[in-house]
């Protein structure tokens, strides 16, 4: 059933669902176009509304091939939308799931498109802050890049910045997908072009490896490998290529790569990736239940995963805004408690004893640490009744007789018979 949304536009049809709302494909003056409809707990948030009419100027004045261009923004009613260019193709998650792991000559040359897009925005003063397969559609309707590669474009530029407004997001809470956050968002500070390149990287990982380089199991696990572990080597990748992703995956900002530079790199590589075949990268998964949490990062600990998940990822579909139910199956946006500056400085150390310790030797320790905490809850009992004795003895050291000399005790003569 068509909607209106607007005066100017009408949607007709779903086509596409995500954490923040709903893709329709829509009609307008111009022609064919995709609509993004905002949920309605966002389009509720005045908040959130303002600061989408602030962005409307930006947004819609990046104008680049390689970004699936924002033609309007709408504010009716319930209704927030953002009115896109309609894509003729699919996005890169789903081209993963179909056929997994892409030859490194394509897989290359979609990323560099990826990277012309990024530079553009960066040039503007726009970070996109949620760089991953999802945001990447593959435009099946344009002429092949090297190698038969599909163009590919950068779509919901602003999203995560619209939706990250003060009221929602406090300064101890983090937005972004777990397994492309770039440890200086884990770690607190401002989110700038370089979380875009090293979420790049790691979506170029994925697509080389076909699996992100620290992602799978439970949340906190995720973010302290994305701050503490190296990323490890993807076996069969030129020395070349690989060079470029570990730059681009530095622990510091200022190591990576900025994304001009890594497009013009990456497109030197293409000449020689030409002919080699998908690599064949052993998956080796951390299921949630295989890996024992550090008690640093046991506090982001999420149910197991369910039906329906993302099978890369194995963990749950995360809503954006807390309390409301997941739109998709797949992992979008997810708020999480930043790790305090004590969390973040005892992973390396936790992280280390996991690796050398055997599995045996794990649970042995798990079984001293709960018996020195039933001796420390037992310990705290004494000392919680051994407080008390002495308190009651004080009180009665100072009740109103205390102190008190006692009375004499008067004992009478016995009389005399006469």
């Amino acid at each position: 059933m068509a909607r209106k949304i607007g005066s100017r536009y009408t949607v007709h049809q779903v086509i596409g669902r995500g954490s923040a709302g709903t893709v329709w494909l829509g009609e307008g003056p111009d022609g064919p176009v995709a609509v993004k409809l905002l949920r309605e707990d966002l389009a509720a948030d005045q908040v959130l509304v303002g600061r989408f009419v602030q962005e409307r100027a930006a947004l819609t004045s990046l104008d680049h091939p390689r970004v699936v261009g924002v033609r309007d923004m709408v504010v009716d009613g319930s209704d927030l939308a953002l009115v896109m260019e309609l894509v003729q193709g699919t996005d890169l998650r789903s081209r993963l799931e179909r056929d997994g792991a892409l030859a490194p000559q394509t897989a290359v040359s979609v990323i560099a498109d990826v990277a012309d897009g990024l530079a553009a925005a960066h040039a503007a003063g726009i970070v996109h802050r949620d760089v991953k397969p999802e945001n990447v559609l593959l435009d099946l309707a344009a002429a092949p890049g090297p190698g038969g590669a599909p163009r590919a474009k950068l779509t919901d530029f602003g999203v995560a910045r619209l939706v990250d407004a003060p009221r929602r997001t406090r300064a101890t809470r983090i937005i972004g997908t777990p397994d492309y956050l770039a440890p200086e968002i884990i770690e607190g500070l401002e989110p700038r072009a370089a979380v875009d390149i090293y979420a790049l990287a790691t979506v170029l990982y994925e697509l080389l490896a076909g699996s992100t380089p620290f992602g799978g199991g439970h949340t906190g696990a995720v973010l302290r490998r994305h701050v503490t572990e190296q990323v490890p080597p993807v076996p069969g990748l030129p020395d070349g290529l690989w060079r470029i992703i570990s730059e681009c995956l530095a622990k510091a900002p200022a190591s990576r790569l900025r994304a001009a530079e890594l497009a013009a790199r990456l497109r030197e590589q293409l000449p020689a990736l030409a002919g080699l075949p998908v690599l064949a990268v052993p998956q080796q998964g951390r299921a949630p239940a295989e890996e024992l949490l550090t008690p640093g990062e046991a506090v982001y600990a999420e149910v197991d995963a369910g039906p329906g998940t993302h099978k890369r990822r194995r963990g749950p579909a995360v809503p954006l805004v807390p309390g409301a139910a997941p739109d998709s199956t797949r992992d979008t946006h997810t708020s999480l408690r930043r790790p305090s500056a004590q969390e973040l400085a005892s992973y390396a150390a936790e992280s280390r004893a996991q690796r050398t310790v055997p599995a045996a030797h794990r649970r042995d320790r798990q079984a001293l640490l709960r018996r020195r905490r039933m001796l420390a809850v037992l310990l705290a009992t004494v000392l919680l009744l051994a407080g008390a004795a002495a308190a009651w003895t004080a009180f009665a050291a100072t009740a109103p007789d205390a102190g008190k000399p006692p009375r004499p005790v008067v004992h009478s003569a016995p009389q005399r018979a006469p």
